[in-house]
């Protein structure tokens, strides 16, 4: 099992869900997050005064994915989240050790 992590712009989100609900990925979760990456901001006016906007809006989307989804769940996120502009976002794949579906008591691939 695989962890995937990806970081988006948030108006990207409903494609990117689209893209993972059309490969039959349903559970996903999604959280509003700010960062910077290499654009490190940028820098807006308002009221005349400029003042510098050092953490951009970002959409976090968590996944836990069977090891033979991975590929297929990456290429989804790239599919819906890429605009080819800068700050398009990060995907990033880790191993899990284990899943317990708390209700049931299921364990690893039962529990996803």
């Amino acid at each position: 099992m695989k962890k995937i992590e990806a970081i988006i712009k948030p108006f990207k989100l409903d494609d990117v869900k689209d893209e993972l609900f059309e490969i039959g990925i349903t559970g996903i979760t999604v959280s509003e997050v700010k960062g910077h990456g290499r654009q490190q901001g940028h820098t807006e006016l308002y009221r005349g005064a400029e003042y510098v906007v050092d953490f951009l809006p970002k959409i976090k989307i968590e996944l836990i994915v069977k090891e033979e989804d991975v590929e297929n769940v990456v290429n989804a996120i790239i599919k819906g989240a890429r605009t080819g502009k800068i700050g398009d976002g990060k995907i990033f794949v880790m191993p899990v050790e284990k899943v317990i579906r708390i209700r049931t008591g299921e364990e690893d691939e039962e529990a996803i």
